[in-house]
């Protein structure tokens, strides 16, 4: 068996398709999500960091809230396309493991989506921390690893939750979706949530708030219907703990 490439060397090759399936209205789950997303959020001030910020969506959304906004990637093509959009105040390309910025520099650090790419999230969890200032907040947004593990069979009646292997172990999975004309090849890492817990214990952080989100009835509802039983994201804020 071949190692899994790097996240940088898959997030490379697929720049262009993130891109186009990021910034299409209404296309994928995010959009059935926002509304929660900026009210979990909640309204703010001050410096935000966005580690892993693609093409920017949850940049503007930061800003949207408030925040002056940092945005940062490993792929020199997402920032750039952030830039484009005019979705921060400030970019830097740079790995989720070696953030370019002086330590407690930031009020709010966002890590939306990007943790299941990074080879050593615990790593990553320890820079996000060292940058994050004593009274900040750290924001993680996750795919469940619970749903992560299993599926909708959509065969049987009542269209149960199937997990066919085991929850727990990290496994690296690859996959494509197409959708509208429309192709996107997916890669990363799926680990259970105690992993997560575990990165943020040893970072020196504390889970102050969690949220499971529940997708909104909106143009998308027919195709994510079935998330309103099982959730598909898991949210949490974490604080840094004292000394």
């Amino acid at each position: 068996m071949t190692s899994p490439r790097k996240d940088h060397d898959h997030w490379s090759d697929v720049a262009s398709e993130w891109i186009e399936w990021a910034r299409a209205p209404n296309h994928d789950a995010f959009w059935a999500y926002r509304p929660a997303l900026r009210e979990f959020i909640g309204k703010g001030a001050g410096d935000a960091l966005e580690v892993g910020c693609g093409e920017g969506r949850v940049s503007r959304l930061l800003r949207e809230c408030g925040y002056r906004v940092t945005a940062t990637d490993t792929v020199e093509a997402f920032v750039a396309a952030a830039r484009e959009a005019d979705s921060a105040d400030r970019y830097e390309v740079a790995p989720a493991t070696a953030l370019p910025f002086e330590p407690a520099s930031f009020d709010f650090v966002m890590a939306y989506n990007m943790l299941m790419d990074v080879d050593d999230v615990p790593a990553a969890v320890k820079e996000m921390r060292r940058v994050l200032r004593p009274s900040g907040t750290l924001f993680v947004s996750i795919v469940h690893p619970f749903a992560d593990r299993g599926r909708f069979d959509r065969e049987r009646p009542d269209t149960p939750f199937v997990v066919d292997g085991t929850y727990f172990g990290r496994e690296h999975f690859e996959g494509a979706e197409e959708r509208d004309g429309l192709r996107m090849r997916f890669a990363g890492w799926s680990q259970p949530l105690q992993n997560y817990m575990a990165a943020l214990e040893r970072g020196g952080l504390a889970v102050t708030s969690l949220v499971e989100p529940a997708p909104d009835a909106g143009p998308q509802w027919a195709a994510l219907r079935d998330w309103d039983r099982i959730p598909l994201f898991l949210w949490l804020k974490a604080r840094p703990l004292a000394g």
